[in-house]
């Protein structure tokens, strides 16, 4: 098989895998509480990920330092903390509409290098504004989107997404990428587990309250959303340019809103196709200027262990 199969292979597993885990993270939380399921994905994913970096490459790959693991806790907090919120939101959000705010992420992380004077170029700053422009017009509560409260909410993880993005290159987190998934991954379940295991009854944290599907959408989210998906970007980041890879970013949540339709029979407004045109168009704008001007700093604004 061609190098150029390869990657387009690895791409479309990145397109379904990533966009239908919001489909995941939906019939997980239907009868499985929230912040408890995220912790299991989260410690299950990073128990698997990094015992298969230590068979693979042997127990001394892990050896991190300790500036390294308390980096790696801080995004874990952060990255997989913010997708935990998304097991409570989407059962009141359609993930359509959750989806299309989770994609301004490359948007956040512009605004967050702005704060801190790293001053991107006018076409970036335009399309900064026309995201935001498109995230306002969704962010309106209505039958078609949701009580306010939850928008507002699923607003605030992808803000802890992209700050946990845009941490990552700046603090001394593992250099291997998948190590440094890895633990992330494990350090935020941990946390995440500890935090349902006190919120959530007993009689919540009973399995047997758990219907089949969503113990099959938190299975599918460990090996596929998890393990699979983010193997093969971090595999596309060494083998395809920065600008092909990043293109998930828009892709993602078309998958999304199409399993919405299909599979929970949501709807599709105006108003949603017109903000989605807004921050698809702006996400797509972002993301190839800054892969052409800093593309060490997109790479950084993609770290998303889903």
């Amino acid at each position: 098989m061609s190098k150029s199969a390869k990657v387009w292979i690895a791409l479309w597993v990145v397109y379904v895998v990533w966009g239908s885990t919001y489909l995941g993270i939906e019939l997980a939380g239907e009868t499985m509480p929230g912040f408890f399921g995220a912790g299991v994905r989260f410690t299950i994913a990073g128990l698997l990920m990094l015992g298969f970096i230590a068979w693979r490459r042997g127990p001394g790959t892990l050896r991190i330092g300790r500036a390294e693991l308390l980096s790696a806790a801080v995004v874990g907090l952060l990255l997989p903390g913010a997708n935990s919120i998304l097991f409570v939101t989407e059962q009141k959000v359609p993930i359509g509409l959750t989806s299309l705010i989770i994609a301004s992420i490359p948007l956040w992380v512009l605004l967050l290098r702005l704060l801190v004077r790293e001053r991107p170029d006018l076409l970036s700053t335009i399309g900064l504004v026309i995201g935001f422009g498109g995230i306002v017009l969704l962010v309106h509560p209505g039958s078609d989107t949701g009580p306010l409260s939850y928008l507002l909410i699923t607003v605030a993880a992808s803000f802890m997404w992209a700050l946990g993005s845009f941490l990552s290159p700046r603090i001394p987190v593992p250099r291997d990428a998948l190590v440094a998934t890895g633990y992330e991954m494990l350090c935020g379940g941990l946390v995440l587990l500890v935090i349902g295991l006190v919120a959530y009854s007993p009689s919540e944290l009973d399995p047997g309250h758990w219907s089949a599907r969503s113990i099959l959408g938190l299975v599918y989210l460990i090996t596929f959303g998890s393990l699979l998906g983010y193997s093969a970007y971090v595999w596309l980041l060494t083998n395809a340019p920065i600008a092909k890879v990043s293109t998930y970013a828009y892709v993602n949540p078309v998958i999304a809103i199409a399993l919405g339709v299909i599979v929970l029979d949501e709807s599709i407004t105006v108003r949603i196709v017109f903000g989605a045109l807004l921050i698809l168009a702006a996400v797509a704008i972002v993301l190839q200027r800054e892969s052409a001007l800093q593309a060490g700093e997109v790479v950084g604004a993609n770290r998303d262990p889903r």
